[in-house]
């Protein structure tokens, strides 16, 4: 008889229905945060996927120039949306921009959104590194994190949501409370690790502009629809009990005029009703998560 497939071990099996009982703040029902993936790339270095549709051979300027579009257009435009709705972004951030990019880093502690770590370069994937190289990278992007805005990020997201099968090990072990990478629930999740319990905080493959525009195919007016239509759900799920949504945006993709446009009435209704939203950062919903359900002692097993 077959063996039954290996789970990762990372934590248990639970069914949403069953999930001991908390609430949001001011009894929100639904936790919301917009994330901006801010990156940088090496040209001719690799990681800058390939523009809509085939590119001919020797491209990689149209392959770099189309992200440096998001660094120098879309961003700001992104920025500007979510400033005029009053509404706090995360910032998903490559260690290596604030060096590059002055500018950026100054805008990014203007707008007071929360600072995520995510590797120091999206041309540098870490999930094919070995541990002491992957180490290395976990505390040089923490390092240039906090030496560029003086205080160190607690939450990670993994470059191109790869990891290694020691990553939230490591991660954990440097200090960081919780990440992104496991899209496995519309709750937070507490993961085990040798360093202890670690939190993972929902992150989405569905309402994210990547791969749902690049991978899948969808225009900007078919993503904004999904990202309207899992809001709208989500807000009607949340109350019989406290759910995230998070939206990812990457100012290359979301920061193009036509998908802007399209992604407007998402953040408009974001903001029409922060009454029942708790719109937010994933730093504040690890450490309001963590506060109503603890982290499992040694001995015990993860919620979810």
């Amino acid at each position: 008889m077959p063996e039954l497939p290996r789970d990762s071990g990372r934590y248990d099996y639970s069914p949403i229905t069953d999930r001991p009982a908390f609430a949001w703040p001011a009894g929100s029902g639904l936790a919301a945060y917009v994330a901006i993936n801010v990156e940088c790339f090496a040209y001719g270095g690799g990681g800058a996927t390939l523009t809509p549709g085939a590119d001919p051979p020797h491209s990689e300027h149209r392959r770099y120039g189309w992200r440096d579009y998001g660094i120098r257009v879309g961003l700001w435009r992104l920025l500007d949306e979510l400033a005029q709705r009053a509404i706090t972004p995360t910032f998903l951030l490559n260690a290596y921009v604030p060096q590059l990019y002055p500018a950026v880093a100054a805008a990014l502690t203007a707008s007071g959104g929360e600072i995520v770590g995510h590797g120091r370069t999206n041309s540098e994937l870490q999930g094919g590194l070995d541990e002491a190289d992957e180490r290395e990278l976990i505390d040089e992007s923490t390092r240039l994190l906090t030496d560029a805005f003086g205080t160190r990020p607690y939450g990670w997201m993994s470059p191109g949501a790869t990891q290694s099968p020691q990553t939230p090990d490591l991660l954990a072990e440097n200090g960081y409370r919780y990440t992104l990478d496991w899209p496995i629930d519309d709750q937070p999740v507490w993961l085990r690790t040798r360093g202890g319990p670690l939190l993972n905080v929902p992150y989405p493959l569905e309402t994210n502009d990547y791969p749902q525009v690049l991978s899948r195919g969808h225009t900007g007016r078919e993503f904004g629809e999904i990202a309207l239509d899992q809001l709208v759900e989500l807000r009607r799920q949340a109350r019989r009990m406290p759910l995230v949504y998070p939206l990812s945006l990457h100012p290359f993709i979301a920061g193009q005029p036509h998908r802007l446009h399209a992604l407007l009435p998402v953040l408009d209704l974001l903001a029409e009703h922060r009454d029942e939203i708790w719109l937010t950062t994933p730093g504040a919903i690890a450490a309001h998560y963590a506060d109503v359900v603890p982290a499992p002692t040694a001995e015990g097993n993860p919620h979810g």
